[in-house]
């Protein structure tokens, strides 16, 4: 199981390269949760997401052998975009293989920064199969978005410099997908601070990991329609059983909580957030009579949200 000497490595090895993002906070946001609430502002992060952490870690350990042959990922988009920045800094051949569901947006980032996609259909069976079959072919090393113990430190390091810039953190509030950025997460939180307590988000709608915490056993989603597109993947049973061991409690939030969030990061702290990177925020809105009087941190953990119907209305007005 990865440890927080991992994730001390990897921040280490990532400085100078990864963004130090800021923390932001919120007197309105403070008043409404009656808590100090401090912001890890993961959707400024280069690639917009915390996935940058993970994918440059990975790829900086590969030995030359493996990075002359290239690297492949599946990802609905956030982990594309960072693999595919990171493979255009060390100039090393990529392939992506991205559902034919993901959004404009990140597709268009991803070819932006010079890797291949393939697409494929919109479920996991596909993703893995598709990637399987280009791994067999052409010798690719997969860089899996979370199923990935240097991904997983990587991810760590955006709690390690969290706590580096506050202290004396109470809870931190963290989104859940696959469940790479809360095990590197309560790895990093548990490592530093053992009292504090990690609580985990995620969507009614995609919530195989609260089915899985409060069961026992790992479960998976029959459906995972939500808003928060970068939550629709299922733990593995490598981030299940860090889950198990270090986180303390996973929140369900509606698609509507969901949304409001966002939007309260977007026209009270202007902050470009997409709905997966609300989804922590949205969880602490829920529970704030739990944190009262605390010293919360929020993993914000992306921005890039597709804003062309945005920019599509404001254009007809001209």
């Amino acid at each position: 199981m990865v440890d927080n000497d991992q994730v001390m490595d990897a921040y280490q090895r990532i400085e100078g390269s990864a963004n130090k993002t800021p923390v932001m906070t919120s007197r309105t946001l403070d008043g409404l949760v009656q808590a100090s609430v401090f912001l890890k502002c993961e959707n400024m992060q280069r690639g917009g997401s915390f996935k940058f952490r993970g994918a440059y870690n990975a790829v900086s350990l590969l030995p030359p052998e493996l990075r002359n042959r290239g690297v492949i990922a599946h990802s609905s988009g956030n982990h594309a975009q960072a693999l595919a920045l990171v493979v255009r800094l060390m100039d090393i051949p990529a392939v992506v293989v991205m559902p034919e569901n993901s959004s404009t947006v990140k597709i268009e980032a991803v070819r932006g920064y010079g890797a291949n996609i393939v697409k494929c259909q919109p479920t996991l069976e596909s993703r893995q199969e598709t990637t399987g079959k280009l791994i067999e072919e052409r010798g690719y090393t997969l860089i899996h978005p979370y199923d990935n113990e240097t991904v997983i430190a990587g991810a760590g390091t955006a709690c390690h410099e969290l706590l580096s810039q506050v202290s004396n953190l109470d809870y931190i509030f963290c989104p859940i997908g696959g469940g790479g950025l809360i095990s590197g997460t309560s790895i990093a939180a548990k490592g530093l601070i053992p009292d504090v307590k990690v609580m985990g988000v995620e969507p009614e709608k995609a919530q195989d990991a609260y089915l899985s915490f409060t069961s026992g056993e790992l479960v998976q989603n029959v459906s995972t329609d939500t808003v928060a597109d970068g939550l629709r993947t299922y733990l593995c049973q490598r981030t299940f059983d860090i889950i198990k061991h270090n986180v303390d409690e996973i929140v369900l939030v509606s698609e509507e909580e969901i949304v409001a969030a966002m939007r309260f990061l977007w026209e009270r702290m202007k902050l470009v957030v997409e709905p997966s990177g609300a989804v922590s925020l949205a969880g602490l809105l829920k529970i704030k009579e739990k944190v009262f009087n605390a010293r919360v941190g929020v993993i914000i953990s992306g921005g890039n949200v597709d804003l062309e119907a945005f920019f599509r209305d404001y254009e007809r007005r001209l």
